[in-house]
């Protein structure tokens, strides 16, 4: 059975049809709605912009976001690693 879902998707006052998992609907429209609410702060605070620039700033503070997730993933591998390597200079130490 085809588990796919039709779907209109509200972007910055632009319709766009999708054509989804069913799983990620609830995912999806609620990317939706916090761009949504990001163009709505732009506009309040620049009224003398234009909504592609409103769309562009959004963006750029949720890719932002994402990377800094991503850096701190990043460095969860590290401290494990020193964990490890603290725990084996601690044997190393006990044998002598």
């Amino acid at each position: 059975m085809d588990d796919k879902l039709s779907i209109r998707v509200n972007v910055a006052e632009r319709y766009y049809p999708l054509r989804i998992d069913r799983q990620e609907e609830e995912r999806i429209r609620l990317a939706a709605r916090l761009i949504n609410e990001k163009v709505s702060q732009y506009k309040q605070r620049y009224a003398d912009k234009d909504v592609q620039d409103f769309l562009a700033m959004a963006a750029l503070q949720y890719v932002i976001k994402v990377l800094e997730l991503e850096n701190q993933h990043d460095d969860s591998g590290v401290v494990e690693a020193v964990k490890d390597l603290n725990r084996k200079l601690e044997e190393i130490l006990e044998k002598e």
